[in-house]
């Protein structure tokens, strides 16, 4: 079970990845493009080059229409995409000060009651997800520049979400199992 759930993870994670790395590369030639046509339309280009800058305007230089869009949407399922990874490794953030000077039996019970209520929180965020895609799909929104229904990034968000839920459950399952056995089952961060 946990092989498969490893693979789920990891999985999702490199999906998000590759939905970043494309956010981050549509960024960069939005950018670069947005500053070459303020470029061309500067007065003392235009005056030097003249039909040149002109022509190299007319080709359609300039910030990727509708890159705003696609990066909100992009985001929001990298993030989402990330959470199975970091929560299958307990590499979410903690402040130990208290707790390094612990049991081992208090640090297992603190670890299983946190890894339940984050799970309970995941599921609640999975949860609103769908509602709020639900609605999306029932009015026909969609977005202003390239027209998509915004229901859409919600369906890639809350994909992403459920395999955060499985891996969430999954990990308190596991903490609490350590609590009842004592003994480690799954690695801590």
């Amino acid at each position: 079970m946990h092989r498969a759930i490893r693979l789920l993870a990891h999985g999702t994670a490199v999906l998000g990845g590759i939905v970043l790395t494309g956010l981050v590369i549509l960024t960069t030639l939005s950018i670069t493009g947005r500053s070459i046509s303020k470029f061309l339309h500067l007065d003392g280009v235009q005056g030097v080059f003249g039909t040149l800058a002109q022509r190299l305007i007319d080709t359609g230089v300039g910030e990727v229409r509708g890159s705003y869009e696609l990066l909100e949407a992009g985001i929001a399922f990298a993030i989402f995409s990330f959470f199975p990874i970091c929560q299958l490794h307990s590499a979410h953030a903690t402040v130990d000060i208290f707790t390094s000077h612990l049991s081992g039996r208090a640090n297992r019970v603190i670890a299983a009651f946190w890894e339940v209520v984050l799970s309970a929180c995941l599921v609640l965020i999975s949860w609103r997800l769908f509602e709020g895609m639900e609605r999306y799909i029932g009015n026909g929104e969609t977005t202003l520049f390239l027209q998509f229904p915004v229901w859409w990034a919600y369906l890639a968000s809350f994909s992403a979400s459920v395999v955060t839920c499985i891996v969430a459950v999954y990990c308190a399952g596991v903490r609490l199992g350590e609590c009842v056995t004592g003994r480690p089952l799954m690695p801590q961060a």
